[in-house]
């Protein structure tokens, strides 16, 4: 069996289980399978697979196509340039949420202390502390997400202190010049409406809010205004059409709202400096 026999199988089997990307999937877990690059592959079309390789290729075609979200498989997803480890205990990032960051770095470009509030895989407190060297704090509810966020922030060299706690309740008045989050924005009720790779693979802790899905949202504006140092930025990831909604749950100890569109032109993250 040679890599383009296995990419071809790979390709046919994934296109008929109605699988999206389907030689782009291919060519990753073969590319994990063999241990190597993509370009490999390119390169060594004629490479003779090994009896092993040939049952890792296989075992990972077999759960892509149960459902199992390819970075789950690889243990791996880029996020602003930077390779994350993902496990199942985290929400895998997506290309979306690099509008946190792009958004705290032309808000808050000389924020000292910086706190990431339900870090998940620790992509923004990791690139937020790479980007700009300020003191970086994150939080978890989860022990097995702050493992995944610390083994990534040591493996990229970023000193971030990790905090287990209920989003910021460990931390003190005043002391944060921009916090960050990409909540959990999804109400219960649009579950089944969900991708299969996310609804039955993602934490659901991570996902889902409550009803309305704006209950992390309440909690996180009324604790950043305590939080917060005066003329402090919070910055947040909005769920698809919450913008409005959101913005709602600022009072008057708010001001410089605004709201970051993505790509796509849809409202995606939403900063808000504290009027204190």
């Amino acid at each position: 069996m040679t890599v383009q026999t296995a990419l071809l199988q790979g390709v046919k089997l994934l296109e008929d289980a109605a699988i999206g990307v389907p030689r782009l999937t291919a060519e990753v877990l073969l590319a994990h399978a063999l241990r190597r690059e993509r370009i490999y592959l390119i390169a060594h079309s004629e490479h003779e697979l090994s009896r092993n390789e040939w049952l890792h290729y296989g075992r990972y075609l077999h759960e892509r196509m149960e459902g199992k979200p390819t970075q789950y498989l690889t243990g791996r997803q880029e996020f602003y340039g930077r390779d994350f480890r993902v496990t199942p205990a985290v929400l895998i990032p997506r290309p979306e949420t690099e509008h946190v960051v792009e958004t705290a770095l032309r808000l808050a470009p000389r924020a000292a202390r910086i706190l990431d509030v339900g870090t998940g895989s620790g992509a923004l407190a990791v690139t937020l502390r790479l980007e700009t060297g300020a003191a970086v704090w994150a939080t978890d509810i989860s022990p097995a997400a702050l493992e995944v966020a610390a083994q990534n922030a040591q493996r990229l060299s970023a000193s971030v202190a990790f905090v287990a706690c209920d989003l910021m309740s460990a931390f003190a008045d005043a002391s944060m010049d921009l916090i960050v989050s990409n909540p959990p924005y999804v109400p219960l009720a649009d579950a089944a409406g969900l991708q299969r790779e996310v609804r039955e693979w993602e934490p659901h802790q991570a996902l889902f809010a409550g009803p309305t899905g704006l209950e992390i949202y309440e909690r996180l504006v009324r604790d950043a205004e305590r939080v917060l140092r005066p003329g402090g930025w919070l910055i947040m990831e909005l769920g698809f059409n919450t913008g409005g909604r959101v913005a709602a749950l600022f009072s008057g100890c708010w001001r410089d709202l605004e709201t970051v569109p993505d790509l796509a032109g849809i409202p995606r993250v939403l900063a808000a400096r504290a009027n204190l």
